[in-house]
């Protein structure tokens, strides 16, 4: 089986149970595939939790959730170390983010303190607890989820947070159509009862390995040092995005163009994928914002300033 066939298999499955979202599953997968994490941002019942769940069923990996709340402690998520008499010693009693796919449903419902405990796992891949470091798997992933609209009883992503990850991107409302197809397939049960694991830890290792192998010529590096450093100088931008935002454009182009089969990127990935990879890590003005200008709008702008590599 091929690296676009294992690619496709997984996304196959996966859209049994998410109508009409595949943009948003190709968005997805890429960051999966390419070792980056995910931030899902929407309003509730638009499917972001389903989505995250039926990822974690459609790989043969442990997958873990953690509902978000104002009360959640760092030890909640890192584990802790309980005394035990018997033996005199202090055993460390791992918590939920020893997993592969980790869903943080309501991530802005926790304070700054917990949301703090996520860092250090999803830039290196580690924790450190009790002055000890302790590493996570090769496959660990996160999908954070939160509603952008209420904001009651929340506390914002902090930039350094937001910066973790490898995409921010909405879902939105599916056509009427498949709204009636999903009414339709859940009549008598819900489809994510029936998914089933379609590939294994290895297959995504494997399929990650081709991901980085696939060509990206110097003119394609140009650009997207281009597209960021541009964000930088842009007016009404406080801080634009950093080189972390180059490395993470680069390796999601890579993926999206091993989806499509292809052997070397090309510019349009790289229009792809730009505004998700790109646009939470550009910090605003207010007179900016007041003036209804957004980050997405930011970027489109850039894009269109720069000469397009051929």
């Amino acid at each position: 089986m091929t690296a676009p066939d294992t690619y496709r298999k997984v996304f196959d499955n996966i859209e049994k149970v998410i109508e009409g979202q595949s943009g948003a599953l190709r968005k997805l997968l890429a960051a999966f595939f390419c070792g980056g994490h995910v931030l899902l941002e929407d309003v509730p019942g638009t499917g972001k939790t389903t989505l995250a769940k039926a990822l974690a069923c459609s790989i043969d990996v442990d997958y873990h959730r953690i509902q978000f709340t104002p009360d959640l402690l760092p030890t909640d998520i890192l584990g802790v170390s309980i005394f035990d008499p018997r033996n005199q010693q202090f055993n460390f009693h791992p918590g939920p983010i020893f997993t592969n796919i980790l869903l943080a449903d309501e991530i802005n419902r926790a304070s700054p303190r917990t949301q703090s405990a996520l860092l250090e796992a999803m830039a290196e891949r580690q924790i450190s607890s009790d002055g000890e470091v302790r590493p996570l798997d090769r496959l660990f992933f996160v999908i954070a989820t939160q509603n952008p609209i209420d904001f009651h009883g929340t506390y914002p992503l902090p930039e350094a947070q937001l910066d973790r990850f490898t995409m921010r991107f909405r879902l939105g409302y599916v056509t009427h159509d498949k709204e009636v197809a999903i009414m339709t397939a859940q009549i008598h049960g819900h489809p994510l009862d029936q998914i089933r694991p379609c590939v294994n830890r290895d297959d995504v290792l494997e399929l990650r390995e081709h991901i980085f192998a696939t060509r990206i010529s110097d003119e394609i590096k140009n650009y997207i040092v281009s597209i960021i450093r541009a964000t930088r100088d842009a007016p009404g931008v406080i801080n634009g995005a950093s080189p972390r935002a180059s490395l993470a454009l680069m390796k999601t182009a890579q993926a999206l163009a091993l989806f499509d089969g292809m052997e070397f990127v090309t510019p349009e990935h790289i229009q792809e994928a730009v505004l998700p990879v790109v646009a939470h890590r550009i910090i605003l003005d207010p007179q900016m914002r007041f003036s209804g200008k957004t980050a997405e709008d930011v970027l489109r702008d850039t894009l269109a300033s720069l000469p397009v590599p051929v």
